[in-house]
């Protein structure tokens, strides 16, 4: 399959994902739907890695370790989000996370001394203009919390993919890589549903969302991981936004979520300015994706 149409069908499957959140949040908490969703994703890319004759074993603990812990906070912000939020909201909001490596970079030429890149640092402002557009007319109040972790499960996004940038430089594999990524949110996710409560009790529905939510991640995952491998990173990263359009068609068509000519405009601010930002910092493998 060609690489464009693997990006658009993993954004696809990522929306879908995210729907199966939203869905699921009426039953489980945000650390329940995590657990579950990275067991089904330990369990499949344990069988790839067997498959594949790839041992567990790596030299570079302690930035798996980082990648997880980064990764993982940014799965449970956004789930988090996804319970209340409008679904294309939440999911917007995680996309910032190209806009944020643009400020990370922007930030370190500030203090390097370094000549700023006035197109990066138009980029970045434009991109939080549009999450100030977004948030403004579709959050309420009570929503501010979630509205906030939405943004930050985007910071924190980028953040893990830096590692997994280095994590690729250091000669990881790619399922490895999600492997101590899904361990870590097995074991983040059960230690945040015990903390509230412990598990909830299950439905044949529930547990069907549960493993959809898992099994769609890990497919859109590996789809995405290969999209990268074959195909343009600027044409795949461009692409790859095509999650947000599919989160609003669903959020419209199932929750009746508001359209309102900001909100419209703020995603389209995030966008532009993601893309314009990916293709200003020359990272290739640093991507918006929502499963980081």
């Amino acid at each position: 399959m060609r690489a464009p149409l693997l990006i658009a069908g993993a954004a696809f499957l990522f929306a879908a994902m995210g729907l199966c959140v939203k869905l699921a949040s009426a039953q489980y908490g945000a650390g329940e739907i995590v657990m579950y969703r990275s067991a089904v994703s330990v369990v499949l890319m344990a069988v790839l890695l067997r498959a594949s004759g790839t041992p567990l074993a790596t030299r570079v603990p302690g930035l798996h370790f980082k990648r997880s812990a980064a990764g993982v906070g940014a799965i449970c912000l956004w789930f988090y989000a996804l319970g209340t939020l409008p679904l294309a909201t939440a999911m917007t909001l995680n996309y910032t996370s190209s806009v944020w490596i643009a400020a990370f970079l922007v930030g370190a030429a500030w203090r390097g001394g370094q000549r700023l890149d006035a197109r990066l640092l138009a980029a970045v402002l434009a991109g939080f203009a549009g999450v100030a557009l977004v948030l403004k007319p579709t959050i309420e109040s009570s929503q501010l919390l979630h509205g906030l972790a939405g943004l930050v499960s985007g910071l924190l996004s980028a953040q893990a993919l830096l590692h997994v940038r280095s994590l690729g430089q250091a000669g990881e594999p790619e399922q490895r890589i999600v492997f101590y990524f899904a361990a870590g949110g097995v074991a983040a996710g059960a230690l945040l549903m015990f903390a509230s409560g412990g598990p909830s009790a299950h439905s044949a529905r529930g547990v069907a969302l549960l493993l959809a939510t898992g099994v769609l991640a890990s497919v859109a995952q590996l789809m995405m991981t290969r999209a990268y491998a074959i195909g343009q990173p600027m044409t795949n990263a461009v692409l790859q936004y095509l999650g947000i359009v599919y989160s609003f068609g669903f959020g419209v068509w199932l929750f009746d979520d508001p359209v309102t000519l900001s909100a419209l405009a703020g995603m389209a601010l995030i966008v532009a300015a993601g893309i314009a930002a990916t293709w200003l910092a020359r990272t290739p493998r640093l991507t918006p994706s929502t499963e980081t």
